[in-house]
């Protein structure tokens, strides 16, 4: 869809008045600022707001809990054995995978370390995980500490794509070229599908084919864009990938995580991972025998039963993604960006520079903002005046206009509160 933006509000009005998805943003509650008013909240690459419905899921957990005790195991309205297979068709429609690739379970982190017990076998000759420069702290805690684990050093054993001078964006033919250089020594690549800082959504099938070129594994941390950015996991055909589900996703503070693991490894039980009983043959789990024997597929990884009171906010935002559908969700996506991007560029002021790439194919529902001086307190000013953003030092503020809340007003007014506090 090409638009042509115009800089006064009234083209905001008119781009929220022909918005098909305009009506999602009353599905949601808002902050509200001192005086009663919603609050511009441009955050939700840190954490979603809260679905209006996802009170009421969660509450029949809690009726279901009061009314049953444990038989609500197999007696609730939704009963809690298979209650995370709720949520198993419409992930893997979101990330474009089979549904037995995909499982909710777990958090991000501790989803990270199962997968890399089972894909990242280091050797002597090839031991090295390739990650991304800036790649988010807890990624590169889990991978230091993986490494380490294994009795190679992070010094020499951690390889990080860098940017070229100058420039804050890797370049797709940069990173390609970096893994035929090095991709004998690398046992795993390990991206974030999306840069937390930067916003760059990188070229996901291509560095899985060029890792597959080299022996590679591939593994994506799709945090920041899973429910953001168009998947294809299956058709890309990476080994695994992990999320989180409080960001895009809405699914709350400390929501569930999800998985992907190929089909091809869905029978790999010569692979080795760390074994927990919710994994083990659901036809024989009750048996309780002493030898595990893992499901095929993402479930094979399981460790405990899920926890069904953070997992009901989570089936009510996803119901949302449902009947929005990630194609328009995408659609709407790139005008919000673009639209603050232009705004933005309207200001042509030095005091600030946007660092996302300008493609729109290339990033999400996010643009960073690099800010010379007083950028910190200029994100604080805002908040005090119902303008939500997020700070991350030392320069940067990260600004997300989610498509399924947000409005092209919400756009405009974020940037006429940012020009105000730049003067």
């Amino acid at each position: 869809m090409s638009v042509t933006f115009r800089a006064g509000q009234d083209f905001a009005q008119a781009m929220d008045a022909a918005d098909p998805l305009g009506y999602f943003r009353e599905r949601f509650h808002f902050p509200q600022t001192a005086s009663g008013e919603r609050c511009v909240y441009l955050c939700g690459h840190s954490l979603g707001l809260q679905p209006k419905s996802a009170s009421s899921y969660l509450q029949q957990e809690l009726q279901d809990w009061a009314n049953f005790g444990v038989e609500g195991h197999f007696h609730a309205r939704n009963p809690w054995v298979p209650y995370h297979r709720l949520l198993t068709q419409q992930t893997a429609d979101l990330v474009g995978a089979q549904p037995a690739e995909v499982v909710v379970m777990n958090s991000l982190t501790v989803n990270l370390h199962l997968m890399m017990a089972s894909f990242y076998r280091p050797t002597q000759a090839r031991s090295k995980i390739l990650v991304e420069r800036g790649a988010f702290p807890s990624d590169q805690y889990a991978l230091n500490s993986q490494i380490r684990f294994h009795g190679f050093d992070p010094k020499t054993s951690l390889l990080e794509l860098t940017p070229r001078d100058d420039e804050f964006c890797l370049r797709g033919e940069d990173i390609e070229a970096f893994i035929e250089r090095e991709g004998k020594s690398i046992a795993l690549i390990l991206l974030g599908g999306v840069n937390y800082v930067t916003g760059q959504y990188f070229d996901l099938p291509g560095i899985v084919a060029a890792g597959q070129k080299q022996g590679c594994t591939v593994g994506f941390d799709l945090a920041h864009a899973v429910g953001n950015v168009p998947l294809q996991l299956h058709d890309w055909a990476p080994d695994f990938a992990v999320w989180c589900s409080y960001k895009y996703l809405n699914g709350g503070p400390g929501c569930l995580a999800g998985c992907f693991v190929h089909e091809r490894h869905a029978r790999a039980w010569h692979l080795p991972r760390f074994a927990g009983w919710w994994g083990h043959d659901e036809r024989t789990r009750f048996l309780m025998g002493p030898e595990f024997h893992p499901m095929p597929g993402a479930e094979g990884w399981q460790l405990s039963n899920p926890p069904i009171l953070a997992l009901a906010p989570l089936r009510a935002s996803m119901e949302l993604f449902s009947e929005a559908g990630m194609d328009r969700l995408w659609a709407k996506s790139t005008l919000l960006t673009g639209y603050l991007a232009f705004l933005l560029d309207q200001l042509a002021s030095p005091k600030f520079s946007i660092v996302t790439p300008r493609d729109p194919a290339r990033r999400g529902a996010q643009l960073s903002i690099r800010l010379k001086r007083h950028g910190h307190e200029t994100c604080e000013i805002l908040s005090s005046r119902g303008v939500i953003a997020d700070w991350r030092e030392p320069d940067t503020l990260r600004i997300a206009p989610v498509p399924l809340y947000n409005s092209f007003q919400d756009v405009y007014q974020f940037v006429q509160s940012f020009s105000e506090v730049l003067q």
